[in-house]
């Protein structure tokens, strides 16, 4: 008997079934356009653009011109790339547009649904952003959908790393632009870091389209993006801690390895202590828990970190004597991509590679602020329904099912539980031989590169041919997918989340005929391909004969969209299909997070060697513990996001008012309002309001404006002055300051002067940021004690946090108003100083950049006084600080030798 709520959703429809059911009469609406379009010619495809561009340009509402630019873009891409688009990817295009994530299943043409509203949206030529998830997607995508593009008169661009500045540009300024989210969210950081208007790349954030949106959105959300610059050196104490860790036994740490994280113990601390004391890193006398012991605590705890939590060949590999950092979602390779906080630092030194120098935080921001400066923004996936709290909650985005083009056809099985990991892999085995034996294509999922490893180390002692793709075979990932589907193929991947590539039954026959010219570039395309066409479609049946791709996963997923991933590269396009997990009691996830009741119903079941039990009832139980593993990930996520807002509003209030700088003339009034200020904060320090006369602080009010104003005023007589109280001190020196500024706008030129003012206050607004950001990173990892206090961790954080902006801005008035009354137009000879330190210093720089000229170089090195050796600091006299150090480095004196301790 049906439930009340089901009985409802029999009668009144799921709310999803009423959001598609709303969008049909506008596809049908797009239908009717059909017939005139296609009458069109091309010149009068682009003209379509240009009328429609007029429209949305003089205000007429995008929702009017939806139908007409559908039809438009749908012939379009019908022309360009012979892909007419299926009723449910206008579907798809429509709730993109209205700012919704659309979840289609893989293999539903989701790059070619992001066409319709990017066109739509691009009309009102502010630019539009379809963002993926690496590099070779957003090349390939470009390249691919920017002839439909361009059938519709429209501009492409593609966004990628190392790209010069003014192709950058150039990039962002096309109507749409194919970027992935790293690239976007560094070039946003960047771009508040710059000197100029002119020098910035991006030009606003109007509507984002973003493929693989549960992946960019919540996976990678977890970590915010930082532009960093090196700090001091600390290998040493690396190397020496690292040397301690081997030694450490189990009561001397704890693990918690849900929370990723691991502590010392009483007895630990007491056994770091005397080795660092022996090694000579902590001075005699002085303990762990004094407070100048905190960077050594924070590093040891590191080096623990490093040993415990972070192992080879999963969470990162070593190549080219560098540790790279391993995607867990995709298993992809994150090169340049570094731990913060000297983590990073101790996993070299664990694994003897050059240990990098640490980093101190330029600017940052994470995916969730950046996402959210867009005015509009909308995903497509094939997974976000088990996300659709968080995606509403956080970025105010509702997911909308859209249905499948064909019914799915693919089967997806009970879970199969073993007591063993050995259990577990002996079925496994048996089961791809038994796929493999009929012609079935597999593809083996796994959760890391050492377990794909070990299971393709079993299948080659067996005899089964088979790929692996990992992030080791990162290159000829394309090349391994479009195989994945031909007869019999078995594909070992780790984490298929993201790959962007179809996998085809028979295989990708695009690749075949590529590597067919490849390989006889003598041969006639069209023949070629008739020939290869043919044979794919034999083969393409005996796939089909056989079942279809088989999914067969090696262990569940923390989180069920990857695992629903990986089902769903099975039974694309109403294709047949199959996807079977197996377990075992001893994965990851069911000892950490499975429930005791499963371990008692299993043992009470008296499980025998090599026998599994499958029950829908352990299914429930499993996603039941993901469940609790997906909560918990969001609880950190938003907490990261909490303490995040409170730096985001001081961090929009910057960037605001650095483009405020860039964009006006008038810096003029900015520099004197801050002058103003200053000179308040000066008399009301030394002349409180309510202070008698012979209370002020004469002399010091008269320091502290040579200091901060470079003048030396008659303050101790006008003070002493009848009748002067504290507002005419004020003003008189505010006259005086006034005059003196305008003395060296004239010295300097007014135009000079607005430039100089400009500069200095760029320079002074960056500089004072930085130092504010890494004084906000230490009270982040501190705060969390005060909650032992009984006090809301988060309401401290944000009352300080206040607190310290406020401090930075008095910092910056005081910075830039002593800045400016101390400059003066250089004389002759520091002009030829200035120039011969600059060739210096250039010299010393083209040193450490091509080292290989060194030797060659030898002897231009320059004149030394008689008795000097490079060896021996005591015979180098007095260099200059931004000299090249004596010593040979190539290195400035002031940070080798010269370096103040």
């Amino acid at each position: 008997m049906l439930g009340i709520g089901n009985l409802a959703k029999k009668v009144f429809g799921t709310p999803n079934d009423r959001k598609v059911k709303s969008t049909r009469p506008l596809v049908a609406r797009i239908n009717g356009l059909e017939e005139q379009f296609s009458a069109m010619a091309d010149a009068d495809l682009i003209g379509k653009t240009r009328e429609l561009q007029g429209r949305a340009q003089s205000g007429e509402d995008l929702d009017a011109l939806l139908p007409e630019a559908f039809a438009n873009c749908r012939e379009a891409a019908r022309r360009a790339l012979g892909l007419r688009a299926f009723d449910t990817q206008l579907m798809g295009g429509i709730f993109l547009h209205q700012g919704n994530i659309a979840e289609m299943k893989t293999g539903e043409g989701k790059t070619l649904v992001a066409t319709f509203p990017a066109y739509l949206n691009a009309l009102a030529g502010k630019g539009v952003h379809i963002v993926t998830v690496n590099d070779y997607l957003a090349k390939r995508d470009a390249e691919w959908m920017g002839k439909v593009f361009a059938q519709l008169g429209m501009t492409t661009g593609v966004v990628y790393p190392f790209q010069p500045d003014e192709e950058k540009r150039a990039a962002y300024r096309a109507d749409v632009t194919y970027a992935t989210n790293n690239e976007l969210g560094f070039d946003y950081l960047r771009d508040n870091m710059k000197g100029s208007i002119e020098q910035m790349t991006q030009r606003g954030h109007f509507f984002a389209i973003v493929d693989e949106v549960d992946s960019i959105l919540i996976d990678e959300a977890r970590t915010p993006l930082i532009i960093s610059g090196p700090s001091q050196d600390r290998s040493e104490l690396y190397k020496t801690l690292d040397k301690f860790m081997p030694e450490l036994t189990p009561e001397h740490y704890k693990l918690d390895e849900k929370a990723r994280n691991a502590t010392f113990t009483e007895e630990g601390n007491e056994f770091l202590e005397k080795r660092l004391q022996e090694a000579g890193v902590l001075p005699q006398g002085q303990t762990l828990y004094d407070p100048e012991s905190t960077t050594i605590v924070h590093h040891a705890n590191q080096a623990m970190r490093a040993h415990k939590l972070f192992n080879r060949d999963q969470q990162y590999i070593v190549r080219d004597d560098e540790i790279v950092l391993i995607d867990e979602f995709t298993g992809r390779m994150m090169k340049g991509r570094r731990l913060s906080d000297g983590l990073h630092q101790a996993i070299e030194a664990k694994e003897g590679v050059t240990i990098q120098p640490e980093n101190v935080t330029l600017a940052s921001v994470t995916f969730q602020n950046y996402f959210r400066l867009y005015a509009k923004l909308s995903g497509m996936t094939g997974t976000a329904a088990t996300e659709a709290e968080e995606f509403a909650e956080i970025y105010k985005l509702g997911v909308v099912e859209v249905p499948t083009n064909r019914p799915i056809a693919r089967i997806d099985e009970h879970d199969r539980v073993y007591r063993t990991a050995q259990e577990k892999y002996a079925a496994v085995v048996e089961a791809i031989k038994e796929a493999h034996a009929k012609g079935q294509p597999i593809l083996v999922g796994t959760t890391s590169i050492e377990k794909s490893e070990m299971l393709s180390g079993v299948l080659t002692q067996q005899g089964i041919a088979h790929n692996v793709l990992n992030a080791r075979q990162h290159e000829a990932e394309a090349q391994i997918v479009a195989d994945a589907g031909k007869p019999g193929a078995v594909t070992i991947a780790t984490n298929m989340a993201g790959r962007g590539t179809d996998i085809q039954l028979g295989g990708n026959v695009e690749m075949k005929v590529m590597q067919a010219l490849a390989a006889d570039p003598e041969a006639h395309p069209d023949e070629l391909r008739a020939r290869i066409e043919a044979e794919h479609a034999a083969e393409k049946q005996a796939v089909l004969d056989a079942g279809g791709l088989f999914v067969l996963a090696t262990e569940r997923h923390e989180s069920r969209r990857i695992d629903n991933q990986l089902r769903g590269r099975s039974g694309r396009q109403g294709d047949p299909g199959r996807s079977l997990f197996f377990l075992s009691l001893e994965d990851d996830l069911m000892r950490i997070f499975g429930s005791e009741r499963l371990d008692k119903v299993l043992s009470t079941l008296g499980m025998k060697d090599g026998e599994a039990i499958v029950h829908p009832w352990v299914n429930k139980s499993l996603e039941r513990a993901q469940a609790k593993v997906e909560g918990r990930n969001f609880d950190i996520r938003k907490q990261l996001l909490k303490f995040d807002d409170v730096m985001n509003d001081q961090r929009k209030a910057i960037f605001s008012q650095r483009l405020e700088i860039m964009q006006t003339d008038e810096v003029e009034e900015i520099a004197a309002d801050m002058r103003e200020q200053v000179i308040d904060d000066l008399v009301n320090q030394y002349m409180p309001p309510r202070a008698y006369a012979d209370q002020w602080d004469r002399e010091g009010l008269r320091a502290a404006v040579i200091e901060r104003l470079n003048m030396d005023l008659p303050i101790l007589d006008w003070a002493a002055e009848e009748g002067v109280d504290q507002d005419g001190v004020r003003q008189r020196i505010q006259e005086a300051t006034d005059g003196y500024m305008a003395q060296k706008t004239e010295q300097f030129g007014a135009e000079n002067m607005r430039q100089i003012e400009k500069q200095v206050l760029l320079q002074q607004i960056d500089s004072k940021w930085r130092e504010h950001l890494v004084t906000l990173e230490h009270l982040r990892s501190v705060v969390g004690f005060r909650g032992y206090a009984q006090r809301d961790p988060l309401a401290e954080y944000k009352t300080e946090a206040f607190q310290l902006f406020e401090s930075m801005l008095d910092g910056l008035r005081f910075d830039v108003t002593q800045q400016l009354a101390r400059i003066r137009p250089l004389t002759d000879a520091e002009r030829e100083e200035m120039l011969r330190e600059y060739q210096q210093q250039r010299a010393a720089t083209e040193a450490q950049m091509h080292p290989e000229h060194h030797e060659a170089d030898e002897d231009k090195t320059p004149d030394h006084a008689p008795g000097f050796n490079e060896n021996d600091p005591s015979s180098w006299g007095n260099p200059s600080r931004n000299d090249p150090c004596p010593c040979g480095s190539g290195r400035k004196f002031k940070h080798c030798h010269g370096a103040l301790a």
